[in-house]
């Protein structure tokens, strides 16, 4: 989220207002940068087991495809991909063809993922005057700005997105289309709560079971179900449902390596808060517009994803599947693409 124009109109709105914790006691030993991810491991690979094996199982896309036209984030540089002709090698049989980027923020736009040194806290709110105090930022676990990125231009030193392992694990699917929405997309700004998804959890069977440290956890809000490509309206980016912020700090509790919902920012944004014209949703804490990016990256070691396609997933009824979840190793990146899939039986 580096789009200054879009943060100065939501600063000029007054949401940026007191002084937030900085960040909180990191449960992991000193020197930690993968957080949550610390689960990982054979565990949660034998949890994967019966999902993989069972002859009842279906893959599912949990990316959208990318391209030039999808719906992009105002936050990120557009991204722009340019196609070369097909071309040769003299005194070959080879034709090859390939594509280049000509600008943009790939892990900004479409399916991605966030790396824990994506956000850090200022100590107290910056009232938008002169330069941004960046070398007063606190990251994850306890890292400064100088030990996270040093000089303007250099890549994350530290919790950069190539820190991530293989996230290999069971991942419950939480329908709130049907169970909040009844059968409608959520609107925007609304929220998913602990009490909720505790809720869902019993309706879809799966309270015995519940959340297990190390798992991954999708929720399907139906905001979704408006992407579109070509992005013809662009109001996908504009707004949308999110989680609430008791949600987060419960997600935390449980343990879990990562969160990823149907909608643009995993906040919750109501409609005209990017313009200034409307405050955070009900419980967001003040001078935290984003509070769960800053809970879950600065706070929990949680990692998110934005723009899950959960669509299917939720049709099928994969309550309980097997995620695997390979961002790319770009050194010093602050996130990534990603091409999330899950094996799992339909009809639970």
């Amino acid at each position: 989220m580096k789009h200054v124009g879009v943060l100065s109109l939501v600063l000029a709105a007054g949401i940026f207002l007191a002084a937030p914790q900085v960040f909180a006691q990191n449960r992991w030993p000193a020197g930690d940068e993968i957080g949550m991810a610390n689960h990982l491991g054979p565990v949660t690979w034998q949890r994967c087991a019966p999902h993989l094996a069972s002859p009842q199982s279906r893959s599912y896309e949990v990316s959208h495809i990318r391209s030039n036209t999808m719906p992009q984030s105002p936050f990120g540089t557009p991204l722009v991909d340019k196609y070369r002709p097909t071309v040769g090698i003299p005194g070959t049989r080879h034709a090859f063809n390939g594509e280049e980027t000509v600008s943009g923020e790939a892990g900004a736009q479409g399916t991605q993922m966030d790396a824990l040194g994506h956000f850090a806290v200022l100590p107290d709110a910056w009232d938008g005057k002169g330069e941004f105090p960046s070398g007063r930022a606190g990251y994850y676990g306890g890292y400064t700005q100088k030990q996270v990125k040093p000089t303007p231009d250099s890549p994350l030193q530290k919790l950069g997105i190539e820190k991530v392992p293989p996230i290999v694990t069971t991942a419950i699917l939480l329908d709130a289309k049907s169970h909040i929405g009844k059968g409608q997309p959520m609107a925007p700004g609304a929220v998913v709560t602990a009490a909720q998804i505790e809720e869902m959890l019993k309706v879809q069977k799966l309270n015995e079971r519940g959340l297990l440290p190390g798992d991954v956890l999708y929720i399907y809000t139906g905001w979704g179900d408006g992407w579109a490509d070509p992005d013809k309206d662009k109001s996908y980016y504009t707004k949308g449902p999110g989680l609430a912020y008791d949600a987060a700090k419960y997600l935390e509790s449980k343990q879990i390596v990562l969160v990823a919902l149907d909608n643009p920012f995993t906040d919750p944004v109501p409609d005209g808060l990017l313009q200034g014209k409307a405050k955070p949703a009900d419980g967001t804490p003040a001078g935290l517009p984003f509070a769960i990016h800053h809970h879950n990256l600065v706070q929990a070691g949680i990692h998110n994803i934005q723009n899950a396609n959960l669509g299917a997933l939720a049709r099928d009824r994969v309550w309980l599947s097997c995620t695997i979840i390979l961002p790319l190793r770009s050194q010093g990146g602050s996130g990534s693409p990603v091409r999330p899939v899950a094996i799992g039986v339909p009809g639970q």
